[in-house]
């Protein structure tokens, strides 16, 4: 039983984390509302709710700064959150925006932020009310100058449904969080990374009766200690430097973390089946137009199965044609004569 119990809240605990992460991530810079409930920065008097997206703020080592955060419920029924403070990650596959769920502590500005003390517990909001959360933001003597990005959560205390995971069904809690960008003063040094550039491909049978498809995988690092919204372009160069891709320079629609790694994909869907490919990956950012990365892979766009069956055809003749040679030397030989002298 007592193992039983353990599963039950270790399966409860990954499907928390997945879900906190996956129902925080966004794209858009909007405010962090699932329709059910929401976490918005607290407007002034007569102000409407979404005036501030997002929280941002600055302060030198030291400093203290204070805010509000507004838990909104929309539903019919009231609803208790546990409120918290918690640092904002990339997810590693996409690089969407994504806060750590309440099992994982924080390390960065989630530590700085100090919540009131009836938030320890539990938060109770009223049906279609409305609960605002004072909190202050104290930065450490020995904060590094740069981004430090994170959020205040509110976690729906309510199992909202239950996940088959194996053979162990596990409770559902969502949570919704909104965005704390915040800023220590000094040097500012923005930094972007192209790496680990990879291409597979997928040729048909028979080439050139369908097109062969390829996927060009690599990786963003900020090294910086700023946010970055990066853009990217994509270009490919066969034999003699035709061009084989070219899409120009695209935002992601995306922010990059201070110190963050993301995994970012390419389809390429009528790749070159018969070239000597180069494919570069060029990345950079509008907010800072000195920052340029680039990296390059090459690959061998072989119809393999068609050579293959080729070179089996050929295996084939070939050896139907030495033993055709060597029949034929052998019907041709001359019969032995008797050594007459010798019977004599």
């Amino acid at each position: 039983m007592r193992t039983r119990t353990r599963t039950l809240l270790h399966g409860l605990l990954v499907t928390l984390l997945l879900l906190g992460t996956g129902l925080l991530t966004a794209a858009t810079a909007t405010a962090a509302d699932n329709g059910t409930w929401g976490v918005f920065p607290t407007p002034p008097a007569g102000a409407a709710m979404t005036d501030r997206a997002y929280f941002f703020h600055q302060g030198a080592a030291g400093a203290t700064v204070e805010d509000s955060a507004t838990i909104v419920n929309s539903s019919d029924k009231e609803m208790t959150f546990q409120i918290f403070a918690t640092d904002a990650v990339n997810t590693p596959v996409g690089g969407g925006f994504a806060l750590l769920p309440v099992e994982t502590k924080p390390k960065d500005v989630g530590t700085w932020i100090a919540l009131p003390p009836e938030t320890k517990g539990t938060v109770t909001v009223p049906a279609k009310g409305r609960k605002d959360v004072p909190f202050s933001v104290k930065v450490p003597a020995d904060a590094t100058p740069g981004d430090h990005v994170g959020g205040i959560v509110a976690l729906n205390t309510a199992v909202e449904g239950v996940q088959q995971d194996g053979q162990v069904k596990v409770g559902v809690k969502r949570q919704v969080g909104a965005r704390l960008y915040f800023r220590v003063p000094g040097p500012v040094t923005p930094g972007l990374s192209v790496e680990d550039v990879k291409v597979s491909r997928a040729a048909p049978l028979l080439p050139w009766v369908e097109d062969a498809h390829a996927k060009i995988t690599y990786s963003l690092v900020n090294r910086g200690n700023v946010v970055v919204e990066p853009k990217v372009t994509v270009s490919a160069e066969g034999l003699f430097g035709r061009t084989v891709l070219d899409r120009p320079a695209r935002e992601l629609k995306l922010v990059l973390l201070p110190g963050q790694r993301i995994e970012l994909t390419e389809e390429w869907a009528d790749a070159p089946q018969s070239d000597w490919v180069t494919v570069h990956i060029a990345a950079g950012a509008s907010a800072y137009p000195d920052l340029v990365s680039e990296s390059a892979t090459d690959f061998l766009a072989v119809p393999w199965p068609a050579l293959g069956l080729v070179l089996v055809l050929a295996g084939a003749a070939i050896t139907l044609r030495v033993l055709r040679r060597r029949r034929r030397s052998g019907s041709e030989r001359p019969e032995s004569v008797p050594d007459l002298a010798g019977a004599l």
